[in-house]
Formats: C-alpha cells, structure tokens, sequence
C-alpha cells in the first residue's frame, strides 16, 4: 500500500507532493496524463506568475519548473501518459503503457486542475465553420504548436485566459476588432484588462453577447448585441464585424467527474468539492485542492492552498485521525461562495478565500461567528473576478462563521 496517490502533475499537485515529502510522507507518487509535468502552466508562456511565492515574475514554464525541481530533488515518483480511470476510498486505477494498474493508498489528493466551458454550453446560434477556438485551445496551438490560429479575431468573454489571448494574438500581428462580455464587469483581473486591451486599443463591451456567427467553411464574421439585465439581447442594437476566428473565453469548470466517481458531494456553486479547513472531502482520506476545488486568478494561491492539502494529508496519513466536529461556514450578502465550507471546531487560525457575486465599491467584508463580529476589512474595490481571502486566529469556533459584504 502506498502513502499517498496525487491525481495530477501541475501546480496544485506538485506543489501538494512537495510539502507532503516535507511533512514526512516518502512514498508519493503523482498520476500525470499529459507527457510531462507542469500541467497548463506549459502554455502560459507570459510573465506574471510566482509574484507572491518566489517574489519574482516568472513565466508558466519558469513557475512549473521551480516546483519540477524541487519534485525532482526530492526523487518523488509520478507516472506520465497515465490517464485516472476510476478512484474510490484508498484505491486509484489509472491506464498506462504498463496496462491497467489500481494502486491501494492510504490517502489522495485530487488535482486535477479544471476545463474551459465548451461552445455548447452557449446556445449561439449559427453553423460550426472552423475558427471557432476556446481561448486555451488556441493558447495551445501558438504556443506550443506554432500555428496562427486567425488574423481577424472576436473574443467572447473577459476571462484572464480571453484577455491575455488578446494582447498574444495582437502582438502575432493579428487584428483583434473586439471582446464582448455578457456580464456588466469583466470575469479578469483588472491588471490583465489594463495590460492586454487598454494597452493595445481593444474594445472591451461589457452587457455584450454574440448572436450570430457567419461562415460555413470558416468564420466569416460575427455579430454582437447588448443584453438586459436577464442577459436578453437587445434588438437594434447589433453590431457587425467581418472576421475570420471567433475566441471564446466564458469561464472554466473544475475538472470533478473523478471526484464523482470517488463519491465527494460537490458545491452546487464552485463545482468542486465540499472541503474543511484542512481541505479534505467528505470521503475519508481524500484531500483537494487548486482549480478542481474551485477556479483560482492566481497561480501561486493554487500552490499555497495545494501545501496546506499536502501537509493536512500527510498528517491524516501519520495520525489516521479525521475529526468530525465541524461548523458550517456560510456565504451571506454579496458573497458567492467560501472555501473551506466547513472549519473543524479545533482548527485555530484559518484562511477562508471567497469570491463576490457583485462589483462594489467603498465596502467591508464583515465576518461573523453568531452574533460576534471577528474581523472588519474595508476594501476599495471588490469584483467578482478577484478573489478575496480573510485569515481568523482562532483558536477555536464554537458557532456557524458568516462572511458578507457590507456596503
């Protein structure tokens, strides 16, 4: 029987093997379908990561690598080509060239990142010609297959993945005419949206959705409309543009059909699992962490959160305690969802990261156990594109905790 099985090779699940090995696990191994380690961070060829955990800006590849080493260092074992077929309690089975194999485990941590939402998902109308490209599909093929996807582009979405994609395709000498976004506030960071579209002339039209798509053959051109505010669009106010790539980057899902087949309950909200403090799920033994749990902005909380997943399982693998007693935290006004979900009543300090289900300004994130307020934060600005974090001492809770924006 192994210690630890990790379902995924990037961030979150290189980061979880490190400090699990760093905890006093030595017998890890990490289950990676892709040929190499790194997972998306592959293809992120821009800079802007590591900021917070390296205090240095470093491209994907350059962040991917830092945790590779240390892997390596480490001499953790992982399995590449290897693509997770079933996992239940302390069982995993993956396919391989060895064949079917199904190691036995004390504990697991699922990472297996997340995946972009499909044009079905959509409803748009129109026929399917080529050029039609989720935004990471086509990050994929520049940059690390090296083809030009389009020279005349419309992106659908302001997610960060979309708006970087703007200022690359631009930058590769293609015309991006226009990004609609649906929503009233753009679902990227604002630094992305200042520095690959305001730098480059972009258009961003916010309550903007795609109603046609012309082409049979290839994209020939798109139309664009403005939406109320049940995101209906408008008549009369249509716009057309002839182009020949149509990118669409309308939000990412945590990649949970394994966390299914295991038997975790999922968020109705985030997709992902149902955590504690400690990030384990509601199977015993079962850990989760990174974009599987829910779709982070930056990199580098993937990897710290993935740490304290990395540690907690470690000492569920040394101890085999799983504590029960637990309060229910809950999302009130303003705020979409929390992780953890739960905070075991002994925890002690805690981070508890949320997202807002609004644009406010001027306001404060109140947190609440019953009736005491524990902490104040005021905040210029809160988006639901950002997400929020809110660190409580402890050193223990005795009631549900509340967390909701005060405006």
């Amino acid at each position: 029987m192994r210690e630890l099985v990790i379902i995924g090779g990037g961030a979150a699940g290189l980061s979880a093997a490190v400090s699990a090995y760093d905890s006093g696990i030595r017998d890890i191994l990490i289950v990676e379908r892709a040929p190499e380690l790194g997972g998306i961070l592959n293809q992120c060829i821009h800079n802007g990561f590591g900021l917070h955990t390296f205090n240095e800006e470093l491209t994907g590849p350059e962040y991917a690598g830092r945790f590779i080493t240390e892997v390596l260092e480490r001499k953790i074992e992982y399995r590449l080509n290897a693509m997770v077929i079933d996992v239940q309690p302390h069982l995993v089975t993956y396919v391989s060239s060895e064949g079917i194999v199904t190691e036995e485990t004390k504990a697991i941590i699922l990472a297996m990142g997340c995946r972009e939402r499909p044009r079905g998902a959509l409803n748009t109308p129109g026929y399917r010609p080529a050029g039609i490209f989720s935004a990471g599909t086509a990050q994929r093929l520049m940059n690390i297959e090296g083809y030009k996807v389009g020279s005349r582009v419309v992106i659908l979405g302001s997610g960060d993945i979309g708006l970087i994609m703007a200022r690359r395709l631009t930058l590769e000498g293609a015309k991006v005419l226009a990004v609609a976004e649906i929503m009233p506030y753009s679902g990227g960071l604002k630094r992305n949206i200042v520095q690959c579209l305001d730098d480059y002339s972009i258009p961003l039209y916010l309550s903007h959705t795609v109603t046609e798509i012309r082409g049979k053959r290839r994209v020939e051109g798109v139309t664009i409309a403005k939406v109320d505010e049940r995101r209906r669009p408008i008549p009369g106010t249509e716009m057309d543009f002839d182009c020949d790539t149509l990118l669409l980057s309308v939000g990412l899902l945590p990649e949970n059909e394994l966390s299914l087949k295991a038997g975790a309950a999922l968020s109705p909200v985030t997709g992902g699992p149902v955590v504690d403090d400690t990030l384990s799920t509601d199977i015993d033994g079962v850990f989760a962490a990174g974009n599987v749990l829910h779709v982070h902005d930056l990199v580098d909380y993937v990897s710290e959160e993935a740490a304290i997943a990395g540690r907690n399982a470690a000492s569920y693998i040394l101890s085999g305690s799983h504590s029960e007693d637990k309060v229910k935290v809950i999302p009130g006004n303003g705020v979409r969802y929390t992780v953890p979900q739960y905070i075991k009543r002994n925890a002690g300090s805690v981070t508890i990261r949320f997202r807002v289900s609004d644009v406010f300004s001027n306001a404060t994130i109140a947190v609440r156990e019953g009736e005491n307020v524990l902490k104040r934060i005021k905040k210029r600005v809160l988006a639901p594109g950002e997400m929020e974090k809110v660190a409580l001492p402890g050193p223990q809770y005795n009631e549900e905790i509340g967390i909701e924006v005060e405006v």
